[in-house]
């Protein structure tokens, strides 16, 4: 009988050879210049690989070793909530503003290096196919339009937007053309695909939009059902709700205090004006905006490898750069490649800007790079002795991987590593923006009212343009970033919630531990149990972290 560990193994195989995307992102061999099916038998293909997962782990559920033991609940755990997934018929509503296939036609070309010649020749061959996955893409979402299951008309209008930017003369796909080694096959491969594109995108407008929702909000039981597998647990979206009001009061008020620290004689929001004009707090200069997060980074990990946490080889440098246009606005963590050949890095959408205010900054690289998203998804993939392949590559949970990341910029603060008012200002104005994310996700979706005594649209029941608002004012987030954000919650429900609940999970798991284990408890210790465990929902993370998993 296989164990635990090959099923996983297998299971990565044959993903790579349903999604060669997926194999691009991992940088498994072979598949660079092919595309996944994006047709009704291919989502279907891909649920019955996780149904024949469940039934081969469901054997090792109780299996003697440890290692393999917690790889077969792991792996069934997250096999299960795609099956959840698709027969709830989301792929069939799989079109939105930021997570859907669509998506990936503009970002799979980041991970190709397109001026060596090899890759550049992958990277041409899947624009001069693209013609195939947009075809089965359209099958997909015209049975869903058959079916009843559609996205709102502000999701298909914003992918719509999309479309329109790939298909014309700011396209991303013209950088594949920059220092290309095959310029000529490569400019008329681009050519190729605007025109599918383009195709697709005036199908999309005549046979879809038209029949697209009007309203916005999902409802509970879909929210429920999505957020629990972001998260990993139960979820209570009302109790949810509650506190996330209760963590933007504690926010504000500790803001206040630290914006006295700055300027006294100031209210807040113009400490954050001063903050956000002051040439002083400012860098102006994209590489010199590089260059200062690589030194913080830089200096983190010389501080706290070997002190806080134990670091692989592989992850002991982290790599920064300026994102390709074309994506959303802001910065994004992109994984290693699974030998580390590609490494991890994060990576700046900044548009047009070119000056850029500190005050934020330090917690973002902490929450992207180390000890944040490139720690734990390091610290998982470099560890391929101790856990499951699919555990290394393929499984993320939003509410793990987003909490650990959110913690991290917590824990940073309690180290000692936030040395100015202003940068510790940043990282409660991070969370509060998380915090804003939680009620209003939670609000839009299940079409609650604003309570009385918020700090804006009290007793309103929550809409679109309240929440650009909410997410603008007391989010502090850039009135067209607020807007780009509040277009994701709808049309990607329940991730939003994961990051500050996610957190919170984290440090009530860390609490229990402490009053657990009494003088025993080991600060380090504890990052080691709960990076050395891997990616899993929140709820089995718990239980392992508590040695109850090895009762």
């Amino acid at each position: 009988m296989d164990s635990p560990f090959d099923i996983s193994a297998r299971l990565v195989d044959d993903l790579v050879e349903l999604s060669p995307t997926f194999g691009t992102a991992i940088g498994a061999a072979g598949g660079d210049s092919e595309w996944d099916d994006l047709s009704p038998e291919g989502w279907q293909a891909r649920a019955d690989l996780a149904r024949g997962v469940v039934t081969a782990m469901a054997p090792h559920l109780d299996h003697p070793d440890r290692a393999q033991r917690l790889a077969a609940h792991v792996v069934s755990e997250f096999a299960g909530y795609t099956i959840d997934d698709f027969e709830a018929l989301d792929h069939l509503r799989a079109l939105s503003h930021m997570a859907s296939p669509f998506q990936a036609f503009r970002e799979i070309f980041e991970l190709i290096d397109h001026t060596v010649e090899t890759s550049a020749h992958d990277a041409a061959a899947r624009l001069e196919t693209i013609e195939h996955p947009l075809a089965g893409y359209r099958e997909t979402l015209r049975l869903g339009v058959e079916s009843g299951e559609v996205t709102t008309r502000r999701q298909c209008e914003a992918v719509l937007a999309q479309i329109d930017r790939l298909a014309g003369p700011a396209s991303a796909w013209n950088l594949l053309v920059v220092d290309s080694p095959i310029p000529e096959r490569m400019t008329a491969a681009v050519a190729t695909a605007q025109a599918a594109m383009a195709e697709f995108g005036i199908c999309l407008r005549n046979e879809y939009l038209p029949e697209a929702k009007v309203e916005d909000g999902v409802g509970r039981e879909v929210y429920e059902r999505a957020a629990r597998s972001f998260l990993g647990m139960a979820v209570d979206a009302d109790e949810m709700y509650e506190w996330g009001w209760s963590e933007i009061d504690r926010l504000l008020t500790q803001m206040r205090t630290v914006a006295g620290q700055i300027d006294p004689s100031l209210p807040l929001q113009d400490v954050i004006d001063l903050m956000e004009t002051d040439p002083s707090l400012s860098i102006d200069g994209r590489d010199r905006f590089v260059d200062f997060v690589k030194a913080r980074q830089d200096r983190a990990i010389a501080d706290l490898d070997a002190t806080h946490f134990d670091l692989a080889d592989e992850i002991r440098t982290v790599t920064v750069g300026i994102a390709p246009p074309g994506g959303a606005l802001g910065a994004y963590y992109r994984q290693p490649s699974e030998d580390f050949s590609r490494p991890g890095g994060i990576y700046y959408s900044v548009g047009d800007r070119h000056v850029f205010p500190l005050y934020q900054e330090v917690s973002t690289a902490y929450h992207e790079g180390f000890p944040g998203h490139h720690l734990q998804i390091g610290t998982t993939t470099a560890a391929r002795e101790r856990l499951s392949r699919a555990q290394r590559v393929l499984i993320w949970y939003s509410g793990y991987g987003e909490g650990w990341a959110m913690y991290a910029e917590r824990l940073m603060d309690e180290l000692g590593y936030f040395e100015r008012p202003e940068w510790v200002f940043g990282m409660l104005a991070s969370q509060l923006f998380r915090a804003s994310r939680v009620v209003t996700d939670i609000g839009l979706h299940l079409g609650l009212d604003v309570p009385e005594g918020a700090p804006l649209h009290a007793g309103e029941r929550w809409s679109f343009d309240s929440a650009v608002a909410f997410i603008h004012r007391v989010g502090l987030q850039p009135l067209g970033y607020a807007e780009s954000e509040v277009l994701r919650y709808l049309g990607w429900p329940g991730q939003a919630i994961s990051y500050k609940i996610g957190e919170r999970e984290i440090l009530e798991l860390r609490e229990s531990e402490r009053r657990r284990l009494g003088e025993a408890f080991d600060l380090k210790a504890f990052h080691s149990r709960v990076l050395g465990s891997g990616e899993m929902g929140l709820e089995l993370l718990a239980t392992v972290v508590s040695e109850d998993f090895d009762a």
